[in-house]
């Protein structure tokens, strides 16, 4: 935690802003969005000049999607072995130097549909290096009690972006041009940039246990399969977004056949769409006041589904820009809720590759399910499509009710507890596989409640760095039981030492007291050689 100052009596809607780091980069995110939405607009706008191919169009939205899905689990890796602040700072100038030669290149009259969709996708592999570690400094701006009244905030943020950026770029667009748009995208990221130069983040020392990007990579791999938590938030984002994919894929054709509307309509409706989703914003602290992650996911299953069942009766305009702000609604507590929790679920030095992985998820069920809804539509038709996603949506949501989402009330800081393993000489700290050995006496009484009570410690083993682990008695001595598990290296279980979060020593704490002896277990290292 940084530059904090002292947290507010109680918490509220707007409680992080008093945090002035955070306001001042929630600030400059709002305006970097802002300029992204207002490039985006005149992106899209020139190509439909440039070209009436709806596949080149329609390659816009790929280009600048598709890098996000590639590259978020290797974007997140970078973001937990690099310094965050440089990394974003980096990604800005890179994002920086795409809308500068869009600018050039309008102005020098060079821009070709070849041009628009190279650059698009060079945007969007910044978007896709830019998103896990923007959201993994969250919780380095605000204390643990404020992470997800600062989430939603973050939300509403991008929402206020949306809402103004379109609208804002097109006006520049019509009465200046594009240059003028895509100089206000560039101005954009300089306001970004120097709210992280003022960040003045801890730089953390350089050790030999500083991990290398492959090694990251398996770590995060071996976290992601073994944390149950995550698993269950990443199972309600993938059904939830599966469902509720098929109002975004469908409603330009909503707008415009079944409720007759022009393009200026659609826009109105995206519109009404931010509109809700920024009241909903504001209204989530007082919401989580009443309802549990698991009630918030039910509402927003069911706003959403309301929405979409209502639009396939083909409503009067005025009442579907009111579904819409309903939509917005429920969007943003579905989002805000389901990001908040993997947040809360993660520690600091997997928290960029654990919320790639999360939106890996999200964009690609995004992606698969409008895809999908698009086919089903074309085969039974517009309303049955809506009718079939919202009793889908609201079916899956009842039933994910036992799908219990977790409290991420955990506390996830280091414990630093575990004694520095005994060594003869000194080890090559890459060398490994490493078998870690840990012996216990437990009364035959106990053995049932003390193995229902080292199998979440097991877990947390594998979490933190084993790809291995099990449990065994001595053959002429039944009260002695073995717990074994491996790692990859001696560096990697040097690391695990520092990993092991004071929620784990508790899970070790319930284990020991089913060991009945003077002395505590035995731990004993093997290296391979």
């Amino acid at each position: 935690m940084s530059q904090h100052t002292p947290a507010p009596a109680r918490s509220s809607a707007f409680s992080p802003f008093s945090y002035g780091l955070f306001a001042l980069i929630w600030t400059a995110s709002v305006l970097g969005n802002t300029g992204s939405f207002i490039r985006d607009v005149a992106s899209a706008w020139l190509i439909t000049g440039l070209s009436d191919n709806p596949t080149a169009v329609a390659l816009m939205q790929t280009a600048a999607t598709l890098p996000v899905f590639l590259l978020a689990l290797p974007a997140g890796v970078l973001s937990d072995i690099v310094d965050r602040r440089r990394l974003l700072i980096v990604v800005q100038l890179l994002m920086a130097s795409v809308s500068g030669t869009l600018l050039l290149l309008s102005h020098n009259h060079w821009l070709t549909v070849e041009w628009l969709i190279g650059l698009t996708f060079v945007g969007g592999i910044g978007a896709a290096l830019f998103g896990p570690a923007w959201q993994a400094i969250v919780p380095e701006l605000v204390p643990r009690h404020e992470l997800k009244n600062a989430v939603a905030l973050n939300s509403l943020g991008i929402n206020i972006a949306r809402a103004i950026g379109p609208a804002t770029g097109g006006m520049l667009l019509a009465a200046l041009g594009a240059m003028a748009a895509y100089g206000a995208d560039v101005a954009s990221y300089f306001f970004v940039i120097a709210a992280l130069l003022y960040w003045k983040r801890p730089v953390k020392a350089k050790t030999e246990l500083n991990e290398h990007f492959l090694g990251a990579f398996r770590a995060g791999l071996r976290y992601v399969k073994a944390s149950r938590e995550l698993h269950r938030v990443l199972m309600r984002a993938a059904l939830y977004f599966a469902f509720a994919s098929a109002i975004w894929a469908l409603l330009p054709l909503v707008a415009r056949t079944m409720l007759h509307g022009s393009a200026g309509f659609y826009g109105l409706l995206l519109g009404a769409v931010g509109a809700g989703a920024i009241g909903g914003a504001l209204l989530l602290p007082r919401l989580r006041r009443h309802l549990s992650h698991d009630g918030l996911m039910l509402l927003a299953a069911l706003l959403s589904a309301g929405v979409m069942g209502a639009l396939a009766l083909s409503p009067p305009q005025w009442l579907a820009l009111l579904l819409m702000v309903i939509l917005g609604t429920g969007w943003i507590v579905a989002l805000t809720t389901l990001n908040g929790v993997a947040q809360a679920v993660l520690p600091d030095w997997v928290r960029g590759r654990g919320l790639a992985v999360y939106l890996m998820v999200f964009n690609g069920t995004l992606a698969g399910g409008s895809l999908s809804w698009g086919v089903i539509a074309q085969q039974v038709g517009l309303t049955t499509t809506l009718l079939l996603a919202a009793a889908g949506l609201t079916l899956s949501a009842l039933l994910l009710k036992r799908l219990v989402l977790p409290a991420g009330e955990a506390d996830l800081q280091p414990a630093q507890h575990w004694a520095e393993p005994v060594v003869s000489d000194r080890v090559d700290t890459r060398h490994g596989p490493v078998l870690i050995q840990i012996r216990y006496r437990v009364p035959q009484a106990d053995r049932a409640a003390f193995k229902q009570a080292i199998h979440p410690l097991a877990q947390a083993r594998r979490r933190d760095g084993a790809y291995a682990w099990g449990l065994m008695e001595q053959t002429d001595d039944p009260e002695a039981l073995l717990e074994w598990f491996m790692v990859e290296s001696w560096q990697e279980h040097l690391r695990q030492h520092q990993r092991v979060s004071r929620a784990d020593a508790a899970l070790q704490q319930a284990v020991l007291q089913f060991h009945q002896d003077d002395a505590p277990p035995q731990v004993s290292h093997h290296i391979a050689i």
